[in-house]
C-alpha cells in the first residue's frame, strides 16, 4: 500500500465525516464516505457540507460522498462509522463488496452479535484483519483539528506502521495494542460507568464525591476487563482512561447526560424507547448475559447497582449514591 490508498468510511455521521475531513486534508488519499442518506450525500458532493451534522464546517473538496457500495471493492483501509447494533448485520449482507486485503476498522462502541465484540463477530463472516480504534474523541472537536488520540488495536502488529504513516502530520494521534478485547470492553464499559458518574453529579456537585466514584469505576473496569480475557494494562491507553474521562466529565457526552437525567429524576421509558444510548444496553448484556455465563459475581460491583436502576421499577434513585460508595 501507498500514497494512492483508498480510504472509504461506512457511515456518513458525525465521526466518519470528521475523521474522513481530517484525512483529506492531507491531499494524499481517496477518501470517500459510503452513506445512505440522499441530502447527506448532495450537501457534500455539492457544497463541500454535511448539512446533517456539521453545518457550519467547510468541508475539503476533496472528500467524496457516495451511495456506490462498489466503492468498498478497490478500497483499503474500511472504517465502520455506523451504529455497533448494526454493524454485523451489514457487513453479512455486504461482505461480496469487501476486498479480502483490506483494513477494517471498527469505530462503534458496543457488541456486535450477542456476548461478542464487533471485532469478534465480524471476524466470523469475513477473512480479514480487523481493528478496533478507540480514545478520546468527541466527532465536534475532530472535524475542528483539535488534537484527539485513538488507540488502535489488532491482534497482530503487521501493518500499525501503515496507520502511522495514513495519520502522520494530521491532528490526530495513535497509541497502539495487541489487546483487542480489552481495547473494546474499555470503550463498552466507559459507557456504563459515565451514566453512573452524571448520577453522582445530579445528586451532589462534590469534586471529593466525584474522585471518589471515578477510582472506584476505574479499578472496577480494570478488574472486569481482566477476567473477561482482556489486560489491566489497557485501562492506561487513550481507549482506557482518556476516553472514560472524557465520557463521564463531559457534558457532550450522551451517557453521562443519561445519568444526569436519571439524577434529577427526568429520565422516562419514553426517552428510553427514543434514544439509543450504547451504556443501558451495555450494562444489561453485562449483567444478564455475559457474567451469568462466566461466573462473574456482580453484587459488589456499581455497574450491579445501576443495573437496578434500569430494571427495577420502584428503585428509589435518592439511594444510589450511599449504595455505591457503601460497596
Amino acid at each position: 500500500m501507498n500514497d494512492s490508498l483508498r480510504i472509504c468510511f461506512i457511515g456518513s455521521g458525525a465521526i466518519s465525516t470528521a475523521m474522513g475531513n481530517v484525512l483529506a486534508q492531507k491531499k494524499k488519499y481517496e477518501v470517500f464516505l459510503l452513506s445512505i442518506e440522499q441530502d447527506v450525500v448532495d450537501s457534500i458532493s455539492n457544497d463541500h457540507i454535511n448539512r446533517k451534522y456539521f453545518p457550519n464546517i467547510d468541508l475539503d473538496h476533496s472528500l467524496k460522498a457516495t451511495f456506490d457500495k462498489t466503492i468498498l471493492n478497490d478500497s483499503d483501509i474500511i472504517f465502520l462509522g455506523i451504529p455497533s447494533s448494526i454493524i454485523v448485520s451489514y457487513i453479512r449482507e455486504n461482505s461480496h463488496y469487501i476486498g479480502e486485503d483490506a483494513l477494517i476498522v471498527n469505530l462503534a462502541k458496543g457488541f456486535g452479535d450477542g456476548q461478542k465484540t464487533i471485532p469478534q463477530a465480524i471476524a466470523r463472516i469475513i477473512p480479514n484483519q480487523i481493528f478496533g480504534m478507540k480514545g478520546p474523541s468527541f466527532a465536534r472537536e475532530i472535524v475542528n483539528n483539535m488534537p484527539t488520540a485513538f488507540t488502535l488495536a489488532s491482534k497482530r502488529d503487521k501493518h500499525f506502521r501503515l496507520f502511522d504513516e495514513v495519520f502522520k502530520n494530521t491532528s490526530i494521534f495513535l497509541d497502539y495494542s495487541n489487546d483487542v478485547t480489552g481495547v473494546e470492553l474499555a470503550s463498552i464499559l466507559k459507557n456504563i460507568y459515565a451514566i453512573i458518574v452524571g448520577i453522582v453529579d445530579a445528586h451532589f456537585d462534590s469534586p471529593n464525591l466525584r474522585s471518589l466514584i471515578l477510582t472506584k469505576a476505574i479499578n472496577e473496569m480494570r478488574v472486569i476487563i481482566s477476567k473477561f480475557g482482556g489486560e489491566e494494562y489497557t485501562m492506561f491507553n487513550y481507549c482506557g482512561i482518556g476516553d472514560f474521562s472524557l465520557t463521564a466529565l463531559n457534558d457532550l457526552s450522551r451517557n453521562r447526560t443519561l445519568g444526569l437525567l436519571i439524577g434529577k429524576g427526568f429520565f422516562t421509558d419514553y426517552i428510553s424507547e427514543k434514544v439509543v444510548l450504547e451504556g443501558k444496553v451495555a450494562v444489561n448484556v453485562f449483567v444478564e448475559e455475559i457474567a451469568k455465563k462466566r461466573g462473574i459475581k456482580t453484587k459488589n460491583l456499581m455497574l450491579k447497582e445501576l443495573y437496578k436502576v434500569f430494571n427495577d421499577e420502584n428503585y428509589d434513585i435518592n439511594n444510589f449514591v450511599s449504595n455505591i460508595t457503601s460497596i
